[in-house]
């Protein structure tokens, strides 16, 4: 991989891993509907202005029905739900949550698309489930019950994404902007009409409303175009690596802006789901290496 595509995935997971962190202090004060409306609309309008730049268009007379279950899945409900999740949970433990989407892709993908488990991805369910047992087993001892249901939203917003990504693969072929800018759009729509019923909690200071911008800007828009262009420079399965950056630059950011407290049982849990993802996406840091170094030849 060369250093530029290197440095995009980490800029990215350290982008993604953020979000979690906007989240945590945004959604208490603006509440989970309107701070996702806020901030689909404004990757929307982001992602607009670059189609006009580059002269990209969509085809949404052929393609609505793709840009709403994309919308559905991959956006509106997982960030909603993530975004209420942040009530009540550190941005640490979200972006592990966020992490397990690879776990129950290949259990979505063994029930629905009738794919054969291997010995491997077996393991690595029985290392996920085991991680997300002692977050939940363990730390959940110093959660609140509200804390706890918002386990179970991040739980089912990685969920989304898996429903998702299992879609494209047999969806029709769109590119990977229109995907994007279509599928934003859509969400924008279908949170619209609830917004006007779940106000504000307070009036939002300029910290909150920086917090919308990043999320809407930088955490949607800009990480869009910077996961796409990896996959065009090292394909799919290098740029999904990604996966195992974002819990720790969303446990890195949560300690330093949050003082959140890390313990050695979310260590011990984020550790066991991380390793259950890395079997079952086929994960090897030395196959990894040869492919960087067949690239710089």
């Amino acid at each position: 991989m060369p250093l530029s595509s290197l440095l995009k995935l980490f800029g990215l997971a350290a982008i993604w891993g953020g979000s979690f962190l906007f989240m945590r202090i945004a959604a208490p004060v603006l509440g989970p509907v309107l701070l996702i409306e806020l901030r689909v609309g404004l990757a929307a309008v982001f992602l607009l202005g670059l189609a006009l730049l580059w002269k990209k268009t969509l085809d949404i007379k052929a393609d609505w029905k793709h840009f709403v279950i994309l919308g559905l899945f991959n956006t509106a409900v997982p960030f909603l739900l993530f975004a209420w999740a942040a009530k009540s949970l550190p941005a640490s433990l979200m972006s592990v949550l966020n992490a397990t989407t690879p776990i129950w892709g290949a259990i979505f993908g063994a029930i629905w698309m009738r794919n054969r488990l291997s010995v491997k991805t077996i393991i690595g369910l029985a290392l996920g489930v085991s991680g997300v047992a002692v977050l939940v087993g363990l730390d959940g001892a110093h959660l609140s019950p509200l804390a706890l249901l918002g386990v179970g939203a991040g739980l089912i917003a990685a969920a989304c994404y898996a429903i998702a990504a299992l879609y494209s693969k047999v969806a029709k072929s769109v590119d990977a902007f229109s995907n994007a800018h279509g599928s934003m759009w859509a969400a924008t729509l279908m949170v619209l009409p609830a917004a006007p019923f779940f106000p504000a909690a307070a009036m939002p200071d300029v910290w909150v409303m920086i917090c919308v911008a990043m999320l809407g800007i930088v955490c949607s828009g800009i990480a869009y175009i910077l996961y796409f262009k990896l996959i065009d420079e090292v394909g799919a399965a290098s740029a999904t690596t990604v996966t195992f950056l974002v819990p720790i630059f969303g446990t890195l950011w949560g300690s330093l802006v949050l003082h959140e407290h890390v313990g050695l049982v979310s260590l011990v849990g984020g550790a066991l789901i991380i390793a259950g993802v890395a079997l079952i996406t086929g994960f090897s840091p030395s196959a990894l290496m040869k492919r960087r170094a067949v690239t710089a030849e």
